[in-house]
């Protein structure tokens, strides 16, 4: 399993609002445009490298996501980046939770706040080990999964994503410099839930009948002096 992909991700950048039903199950707004926010390359939580841990007062759902780093730089990509171009830009994937503390988000849209602390904490981007983009012929053909305690919860296809992946590169491109190494989440189909201290978590991603990555993590609560407040 290498991981050595994770070194070289100076930024973590990840497209919300992705999937229709998902905008849908959260009650917001499909965008008009790629929209995208940042995580902080702390937030990840390696393979086997301890439990996820979830914040004293906070309401943490899942969202498994399709991840891929890049191999050289992008800036102000035109807009008739094609595919093709975009797949020749990425390195390789990999399977990704974006842990997302929701009452924390919630508080912070409802008040004009930034997000970054509910997408921020301490291992809230499980990660796997790295796919070598060869063994992934069609981004737009994998099936990704994520279970709690045994209970199905998110199991979709990538080929729902509502802006590919040229249109994402395209748009995030115009805005700042993408590097060599970025790690870039494309989003997370409906069936976001819960996720709370005792909770087995496991999620999958699949190309046909074989199953290419797992994440396999335990949640426990964290410790330290951080307790959610209203800001």
């Amino acid at each position: 399993m290498s991981l050595k992909y994770l070194d070289s991700a100076r930024k973590i950048l990840c497209i919300g609002r992705n999937y229709a039903a998902h905008i849908k199950e959260l009650n917001n707004l499909a965008p008009q445009q790629p929209f995208f926010f940042l995580k902080p390359s702390s937030s990840i939580l390696r393979p086997n490298n301890g439990p996820f841990l979830v914040p004293k007062g906070v309401v943490v759902h899942h969202e498994v996501e399709l991840a891929f780093t890049l191999n050289r730089t992008l800036k102000n990509l035109p807009s008739s980046f094609s595919h093709e171009e975009a797949l020749e830009a990425i390195e390789g994937y990999a399977l990704t939770i974006d842990m997302t503390a929701r009452n924390v988000q919630d508080e912070a849209k409802k008040k004009g706040l930034p997000w970054s602390i509910g997408k921020g904490f301490d291992t809230f981007l499980p990660v796997s080990g790295f796919i070598p983009k060869q063994r992934i012929p069609d981004p737009y053909k994998i099936c990704l999964q994520l279970s709690v305690n045994g209970e199905k919860r998110q199991d979709d296809l990538t080929s729902l994503m509502i802006f590919p992946i040229h249109k994402i590169l395209s748009h995030m491109s115009s805005i700042m410099t993408l590097e060599k190494g970025d790690l870039i989440l494309t989003g997370t189909p409906k069936g976001v839930g819960p996720v709370v201290p005792g909770d087995h978590i496991v999620a999958s991603l699949t190309v046909g009948d074989e199953v290419l990555e797992t994440i396999d993590i335990r949640a426990e609560e964290k410790e330290g002096p951080y307790v959610f407040k209203e800001t």
